[in-house]
């Protein structure tokens, strides 16, 4: 480890100072698992025989050379990123990444055709988190999919969710390891609407109908995610933020959980700040980690204010065994692996940073009203040698 080890032991030193237990911030930092999201490896595009354009708000820009040229290098490519980066990992796949060139419409998908990551899963000792795949297809039809108006629409896409809730069952099941199933849908209008109530009964309905078959809780969970705008849907959105809020709020009985993506919301709105309000009323959360600049752009997650802001929130609500962390991004404009492995280990280092914050002697001086206090320690902690404990953890738990 060269020297990387007696920097920690310094760094380790100076913590202590603070009452900062780096060991102890280590110790919980590996255990929590980060879903890091499949499509960044390939801008989308999955393993269907049929090829697709992109739809439903989906845009990736750039041109680098770097996409894999099929599922056996895609899945090289997937292995040495999860293999490069330290702690829990999982791999998040959406539903057209099942096993290549399976001839199979999206509404007949079933366990076997994705037994392929299972196997790679159990080499790498790694969970599958799912996603159904409610765009680029066309079936997308007018903005909408379970919120269409036509019911044979609405059944394609209701069928074709709940076979996707059979195979995160399924990975749960194969990998001993929870697996989450993601629900998001781009369904909304361009202009101006008249009906936006008829299209969120409508969203409700299915909703319920696909949610009625209970899965094993042991082996996944549902949630549910929401959206402000997208590429086609800038003024209206079926599934908002108040929608789903409401609709996990009064399902209660349900194995569901929401979703907040950090590119979802108004571009002055931290997801952030939603944390504390969101885990008196929740058993669990998903946060999907992206960098929206302007709109919900989906850029590679930096180790930025925003995305310090969520970890620490996560930290000092005591909320690491109930908030979950996927990333979201895709850029094609540099190497994918890259990307991936950039934007993973951004967010590990973000959720380190906020374990090595002195959260009780900051809530201490809070609660006694002595802000000064704060602001100073609050400044003294920025210049901590976090460096080296970071590049010790990167070294010693890969």
């Amino acid at each position: 480890m060269d020297n990387t080890l007696k920097n920690y032991e310094i760094a380790k030193r100076i913590y202590k100072q603070f009452n900062i237990d780096t060991d102890k911030a280590i110790n919980i930092l590996k255990d929590v698992p980060i879903s890091l999201n499949c499509w960044q490896l390939d801008d989308i595009k999955g393993f269907e025989k049929a090829s697709y354009n992109l739809s439903g708000g989906i845009s990736t820009t750039g041109n680098n050379k770097s996409a894999p040229s099929g599922i056996k290098e895609f899945k090289a490519f997937a292995r040495e990123v999860i293999k490069d980066l330290p702690g829990k990992k999982k791999f998040n796949l959406h539903s057209i990444y099942l096993d290549s060139l399976n001839d199979v419409s999206r509404d007949q998908i079933k366990p076997e055709h994705f037994s392929s990551w299972v196997d790679f899963a159990k080499k790498l000792n790694i969970g599958l988190d799912f996603n159904a795949t409610c765009f680029s297809h066309p079936n997308f039809k007018d903005g909408y999919t379970i919120a269409h108006n036509d019911p044979s629409v609405r059944k394609f896409w209701i069928n074709h969710i709940k076979q996707c809730r059979k195979i995160s069952e399924y990975f749960g099941k194969e990998l001993g390891i929870r697996s989450i199933h993601n629900i998001w849908v781009p369904d909304g209008s361009k202009d101006e609407t008249v009906d936006a109530l008829y299209r969120r009964q409508l969203l409700k309905e299915s909703l319920d109908e696909i949610l009625k078959e209970k899965c094993n809780s042991k082996y996944m969970i549902d949630s549910v995610e929401s959206k402000l705008f997208g590429i086609g849907s800038e003024s209206y959105v079926v599934g908002s933020h108040d929608f789903y809020l409401n609709y996990v709020n009064n399902n209660k009985d349900k194995n569901l959980m929401l979703c907040m993506d950090m590119g979802h919301y108004h571009p002055t709105e931290k997801i952030s700040d939603k944390i504390s309000a969101m885990i008196p009323f929740h058993n669990e959360l998903l946060i999907h980690v992206s960098r929206p600049i302007r709109w919900d752009s989906d850029h590679i997650v930096l180790f930025d204010d925003n995305t310090k802001d969520v970890m620490k929130e996560i930290v000092r609500a005591n909320a690491i065994n109930k908030v979950h962390i996927a990333i979201d991004s895709f850029d094609a404009s540099v190497d994918r692996r890259k990307a991936l492995k950039i934007g993973a280990e951004n967010v590990i280092k973000a959720l380190l940073y906020a374990l090595l914050e002195p959260t009780e002697q900051l809530r201490k001086y809070e609660r006694e009203s002595d802000l000064t206090s704060r602001l100073e320690l609050f400044e003294e902690i920025k210049t901590l040698p976090f460096g080296f404990v970071w590049e010790y953890y990167k070294k010693a738990f890969k």
